[in-house]
């Protein structure tokens, strides 16, 4: 079983490389570009559909908020494009579990220029797990699309933002977690983000 397991996350990366250098990527669409079906949210922050977008946006209480899937994924790798608009600071979220707008899993960061978008944080845990070095913060385009792939295989994590691999950490942690993706919008107020082209693939 280690033998498979391990051949099957290799060839996942090698897959999840292999698109986010120009190859079109056909997943299953979690968002519809309708409506909020298929997802939960978590808190009183604003999200909603507008021109064919999903958009996260600071409410009157600036508190987190969260939008989860229904189902949940153990292995995928997933692409969604963002667009970062006042603060945007945010997160995409992965086996993760909520009570309330608590939320217990891992944060994949989407932030503002120089605050480590790609890197890996775990909420109400161990805090920040890895950080992209320092050149590789000018992957992100504050306030243009920005495409984000990440690659989840049991234990093992990496991101890419516009093509450039950001980080990649095996934790077994994050191995044995279940749970649902998220999105996420931050407290503090001030923030939007629109969200497109949300699509999934599921490793077995």
């Amino acid at each position: 079983m280690k033998i498979s397991f391990n051949l099957i996350t290799l060839l996942a990366i090698v897959v999840s490389g292999q698109t986010t250098v120009g190859q079109e990527f056909e997943g299953q669409s979690l968002f519809n570009g309708k409506n909020l079906d298929g997802w939960v949210q978590h808190g009183d922050e604003k999200w909603y559909v507008e021109d064919g977008l999903l958009i996260c946006e600071s409410g009157p209480k600036a508190e987190y908020g969260y939008l989860s899937t229904e189902d949940d994924y153990d292995n995928f790798e997933l692409t969604l494009e963002f667009k970062q608009e006042a603060d945007g600071n945010s997160g995409v979220f992965f086996k993760s579990t909520f009570e309330g707008n608590k939320v217990t899993g891992w944060q994949v960061e989407v932030a503002p220029p120089g605050k480590h978008t790609g890197g890996i944080y775990e909420s109400y845990g161990r805090g920040w797990l890895i950080k992209p070095s320092p050149e590789k913060e000018a992957a992100l385009k504050m306030g243009e699309w920005n495409k984000m792939t990440i690659s989840v295989m049991g234990p093992t994590v990496t991101t890419w933002l516009n093509g450039v691999q950001m980080v990649e950490l095996t934790d077994e942690k994050i191995g044995q977690g279940k749970g649902a993706i998220a999105l996420q919008i931050h407290d503090g107020g001030g923030i939007k983000v629109k969200w497109r082209n949300i699509k999934i693939k599921t490793v077995q």
